[in-house]
């Protein structure tokens, strides 16, 4: 999925209020609705339908219209911190992922009916892509009429150019598969300097023979391509705008918005993109006049406005932050606000990971995990409507997904078992008052978790040095290879329905490196010889394997301790209409909204 940390991966998506950790989700007053409407992991099941990849019919554009929408108006976004990124190549959180609609487009998107159900559509290609040669070849047409934000058309060679950039320093904290495919783990070596110095891949690896055809060249089969080039990591920076690192503040845009003006950390205001056409798009449209984000609200105002829904809330809407968990009672329990709210189950799992080349023994991570109080975790992130006690590192959203497997007994003993991890402890020998340093993001919700987490390894002898990291630089900050930190909470979801978008980038040894996803550094050779043979398997024998190498990471290695997956539910005000739970983005559809009185 498209990066919490998508981090779609994908990254931060909820905050609470500090010492806000109970949840009341019914209420006795007289009128209120008392119903239980959180999500389930059946709903989770019913969001993970197998995804079609969409002919040229499909591909084209305009976007099938929206009931009753009209044009016009200003939508209000409302942010409690900053953009992660803006430049594609750097885009792999779920806020910039959620952005990057607006913006950017590459050469296939997930088209998204009523029912949740995906389509792989092509983008800025005529369609979702043709393969060839047993899947290691797959070639792709432009469209006419595919210009930038200034004009310029865009041909194969900016696809060439998008592609070739990732491969340089100038881009860290993007995506790697498409890159991983085509030249190795060690595809850096392949372009060092990406095409910023005249150099470019072979024609065996990636050919543009003209200006309107892209093919790639895999050693193996590919099938999951037209999947990973719609993650927002692959979208299209046109070669002659690329201004290198300066890109990230100031992208140009192919899509229906443009940025006119951004003020870092304070806001940030986009308008029609009048070179953008509905023709070529079969995904997005351009209902409002424009968007005005807001970068300083924190989720207990927004939420706040939003309950009032009074003047420029009535236009506004929540973009990757959740309903405030201490205001959640009144949220839900008022049928005229809950109206107000898209709910959904997330692609995400929470995990305390740890750092291997610190946290070198296995009994300490399983005492960690055992005393780690799972439900009092998920009460300071929205309670049952924010998330659910995990049993292991895959969502329920993954097909497959097996509710019964828990071996670390936490839907027995949701608030984790003391005695257990202090048994462990003891036969570790480990001393009291060892030092650990935990890192948390600064947001509220992070600062609440903080408080449990450092509450209960204190329960375990240890002195925790708790260290705030800003949230916009927190994932930068803990995926660097040599950071000074034994441990911290990181969630991610797939970037796609399959395991090998959880399983490759996070626990795969061979993507141990500086800005990688494998946050705990975990190099195993079964895991790793298990993950080569899933990628080179059908479905059914590939799933198999996946599990296998789920259950070793989880239960003979352990580097996260499973803590909950994640659910959604935001508000939005009462004049913004098309708002549906997206299970592309695990967010608000951000195609589908238009305000009801422009």
């Amino acid at each position: 999925m498209k990066p919490i940390r998508t981090r779609t991966g994908r990254a931060v998506a909820a905050a609470v209020v500090a010492g806000s950790l109970a949840l009341t989700g019914c209420s006795s007053d007289s009128g209120k609705d008392t119903k239980d409407n959180s999500k389930s992991k059946e709903d989770a099941a019913a969001q993970s339908k197998p995804v079609v990849y969409g002919d040229a019919k499909a591909s084209q554009g305009p976007a099938e219209e929206v009931a009753g929408a009209k044009s016009g108006g200003t939508m209000n976004v409302f942010m409690q911190s900053d953009l992660t990124h803006m430049d594609p190549g750097q885009i792999y959180v779920s806020d910039a992922g959620q952005f990057s609609n607006l913006i950017h487009r590459g050469l296939t998107n997930f088209q998204e009916d009523d029912k949740g159900n995906l389509t792989v559509v092509g983008d800025i290609a005529t369609d979702s892509g043709k393969s060839s040669d047993g899947g290691k070849t797959w070639t792709y047409t432009l469209k006419d009429g595919i210009k930038d934000e200034d004009g310029n058309e865009i041909t194969s060679a900016d696809v060439r150019h998008s592609i070739e950039r990732l491969y340089s320093k100038v881009i860290f904290d993007g995506p790697t598969f498409v890159q991983t495919w085509l030249s190795g783990a060690k595809y850096r070596e392949a372009l060092p300097d990406g095409p910023y110095k005249g150099k470019h891949l072979p024609d065996s690896v990636l050919e543009t023979p003209d200006d309107k055809t892209v093919v790639f060249h895999f050693k193996a089969p590919q099938p999951d391509l037209p999947q990973a080039l719609s993650m927002a990591g692959y979208s299209i920076v046109p070669e002659k705008q690329d201004t290198k690192e300066k890109y990230d503040k100031a992208p140009k845009s192919l899509g229906p918005y443009k940025i006119t003006d951004y003020k870092p950390g304070k806001s940030m205001t986009l308008v029609k993109n009048d070179q953008w056409d509905a023709k070529t798009d079969a995904v997005r449209h351009q209902y409002v006049d424009g968007y005005n984000f807001s970068s300083t609200i924190d989720q207990a105002s927004q939420t706040k406005r939003l309950i009032a829904d009074q003047g420029e809330a009535k236009n506004s809407i929540q973009f990757t932050d959740s309903v405030d968990p201490a205001q959640m009672s009144t949220v839900i329990s008022n049928p005229a606000t809950k109206k107000r709210t898209i709910q959904g189950y997330q692609v995400y799992v929470w995990q305390l990971s740890f750092n291997l080349d610190k946290m070198k023994d296995k009994k300490v991570r399983d005492a960690i995990t055992y005393a780690i109080p799972n439900q009092s975790m998920v009460q300071a992130d929205g309670g049952r409507y924010g998330g659910e006690v995990a049993g292991g590192l895959m969502a329920p959203t993954l097909p497959g997904f097996d509710p019964t497997y828990d071996p670390f007994g936490k839907l027995k003993k949701p608030n984790g078992d003391l005695e257990k991890a202090k048994e462990l402890i003891k036969e570790a020998g480990v001393k009291e008052g060892t030092k650990l340093t935990y890192a948390y993001s600064n947001t509220p919700r992070g600062q609440a978790q903080m408080v449990i987490i450092k509450d209960t390894l204190g329960k375990l002898g240890f002195d925790v040095q708790a260290k705030e990291i800003d949230r916009a630089t927190f994932y930068e900050q803990v995926g660097k290879l040599d950071n000074p930190y034994d441990l911290y909470m990181t969630g991610w979801g797939q970037d796609w329905p399959s395991p090998s978008t959880v399983i490759t980038p996070v626990y795969d040894g061979n993507q141990v490196a500086d800005g990688s996803s494998n946050y705990s550094h975990i190099n195993d050779k079964q895991v790793n010889d298990l993950i080569a043979k899933a990628l080179t398997e059908q479905p059914e024998a590939a799933a198999k394997t996946w599990e296998e190498a789920h259950h070793r990471i989880v239960e003979e290695i352990n580097p996260a301790a499973p803590v909950y997956y994640s659910k959604q539910i935001q508000l939005f005000g009462s004049n913004v209409g098309g708002a549906r739970f997206s299970t592309d983005s695990s967010y608000i559809d951000i195609n589908d909204l238009f305000l009801k009185q422009p």
